[in-house]
């Protein structure tokens, strides 16, 4: 090989390099970008957890309150039906 071949190898290694280095700090980037996203993702996710916690929590006890109902009902039939 002669010199300026070498030296036409040498530098086309170089702008290689170059480009790879370019191409991995891009993708660096992105995967940093994607990191923050899903941390905010995540972020959202627990908040929301949170709050349907909270409204689990203060919810009415539906059933038990149809339960009570009806057996007062029922007691108020009896009672009126016994005292006729």
């Amino acid at each position: 090989m002669t010199i300026p071949q070498a030296e036409g190898v040498a530098l086309e290694l170089e702008r290689l390099r170059r480009s790879v280095d370019v191409g991995f700090a891009t993708t660096r980037g992105d995967l940093a970008l994607l990191l923050q996203r899903a941390d905010q993702t995540d972020k959202t996710l627990s908040d929301h957890e949170d709050r349907l916690d909270t409204l689990e929590r203060g919810r009415w006890p539906l059933p038990s309150l149809a339960a009570v109902t009806s057996c007062t009902a029922l007691a108020v039939t009896l009672w009126e039906s016994a005292g006729r």
